[in-house]
């Protein structure tokens, strides 16, 4: 689903939206926690996002029970810090820093550096040589 322009302006105007592209929304932490303890007392998906003043017609009907569910996964999994702090992208902590590599790990991308760096050697070689004959005629 695609949204037009009109519609991701007034998205944005929701204070449970934190950013919104063509294809997708990006709701609030503090949003996704309320929503799953809504869920938890007895809420259902649609109600949740109604009352927080989503348009199912524009979001899409199915959008409330998918993102609650994924949601609710989340907090299963990680507890209330699993909404409120992102766990992908540059943002994310899922990642360990380049510099807690296990020496093993470090060895292994030396190599295929290594590796890389011979076939870039190997193409320039064969350039040069081409270039050369190139010359001769």
């Amino acid at each position: 689903m695609l949204f037009t322009e009109e519609q991701m302006k007034n998205l944005e105007k929701n204070p449970n939206v934190q950013h919104v592209s063509e294809t997708t929304i990006t709701y609030t932490p503090a949003f996704k926690l309320a929503a799953v303890q809504a869920y938890a007392q007895g809420q259902t998906p649609s109600e949740i996002f109604i009352r927080a003043g989503f348009d199912l017609d524009i979001i899409g009907h199915k959008k409330p029970k998918h993102s609650l569910k994924r949601w609710r996964d989340t907090y299963d999994r990680y507890g209330e810090e699993g909404l409120t702090t992102e766990r992908r992208g540059k943002g994310s902590t899922g990642r360990k820093p380049a510099g807690e590599l296990s020496t093993e790990e470090e060895l292994k991308r030396a190599k295929a550096k290594i590796k890389l760096l011979e076939a870039q050697v190997d193409i320039l070689k064969k350039l040069e040589a081409l270039e050369r004959q190139k010359r001769k005629r």
